[in-house]
């Protein structure tokens, strides 16, 4: 049995019901997955009233009224009854065979943790050419044909094809291992988003927590999704605090998992090293340039919260 959880707040009608079509479509046979659908406090709340796919698919609704994506997720591996979990972003739309291939993969991977595949875009307006160079903080990639294995283990480095977030398919216990050191651990609340933080570290915390247990960590091809996404997501600002976001947890990420190459830093000394970022990166001459401004001040803010702690939520 495969669960699939889908997370949503707020989502977009248009968006959300392609992903519900594209879960629809699946090739895998209806008995042999279901669907969690996590009503992470919409306003109003989500109804199969508004969305009909929702009872066609004999979804299940949850209802998680922290805001967030982690109590979101932990809410779906709770009430998941599967024992390969996959998570769907609300504006992913899956390969109608992608449930029947993360069955088989794992079915022939006996020591498979987690795996993903391509994510490959489909834009609502064109990307401007600038932009190209920042696809990769839409979580957007394509590794090529081949598959690609790392093994793990307790120092098991991070592997450069690790799968991210969306689509990402983990075994059960390696989510609620993630789920046990998340109740236990406070430096790991405030790696991902809530409200309008966009920090992006919880799927990179899931996969090093799956990796350094012992598990694989795959990329299949065959695992492939688009990512629906909207004009505002090109935007230089939404870009720039989103290489902010990223590059902040994942310093964090890296040390919670004793892969940190840079040692921590006086939060007194972040506002000298980001003015001085500012005139390396040239940041006022276009938003590429100020896109990258904003990864080094994240870098930055990562160290220093390495020396104080982790901010608050939301920050």
């Amino acid at each position: 049995m495969i669960s699939v959880i889908v997370p949503t707040r707020n989502p977009h009608p248009a968006r959300l019901r392609r992903t519900l079509a594209g879960l629809s479509a699946q090739s895998l046979p209806r008995g042999e997955w279901e669907l969690l659908v996590i009503d992470n406090a919409s306003s109003p709340p989500l109804s199969p009233a508004a969305e009909p796919l929702l009872t066609t698919l004999h979804a299940r609704l949850l209802v998680e009224p922290t805001p967030g994506l982690t109590p979101a997720r932990l809410a779906g591996f709770r009430a998941a009854r599967g024992e390969i979990l996959v998570l769907v972003d609300d504006d992913n739309v899956l390969a109608p065979t992608y449930l029947a291939s993360v069955a088989q993969r794992f079915a022939a991977f006996p020591a498979l943790a987690a795996a993903g595949g391509p994510v490959v875009p489909e834009w609502e307006t064109p990307p401007p050419a600038w932009s190209r160079e920042f696809h990769g903080l839409l979580a957007l990639r394509d590794l090529g044909p081949s598959p690609k294995i790392a093994y793990g283990g307790p120092a098991a480095p991070w592997p450069n094809f690790a799968p991210v977030g969306a689509g990402l398919a983990i075994r059960r216990p390696s989510a609620l291992a993630y789920a046990d050191a998340i109740a236990t651990d406070p430096r790991r609340h405030t790696l991902d988003r809530t409200g309008t933080s966009l920090a992006s570290g919880g799927d990179n915390d899931l996969v090093f927590t799956a990796l350094h247990a012992g598990g694989e960590v795959a990329y299949f091809p065959e695992l492939r999704l688009t990512h629906l996404i909207p004009a505002g997501r090109l935007a230089p600002d939404y870009l720039t605090r989103l290489n902010r976001g990223i590059m902040r947890t994942w310093v964090r990420v890296l040390a919670l998992h004793g892969q940190c190459p840079w040692p921590a830093i006086a939060p007194a000394s972040v506002p000298f090293r980001v003015a001085r970022a500012w005139f390396r990166q040239r940041a006022w001459r276009g938003p590429a340039e100020r896109i990258r401004w904003a990864g080094a001040r994240g870098q930055f803010e990562g160290l220093a919260d390495l020396h104080t702690g982790p901010p608050r939520p939301g920050a």
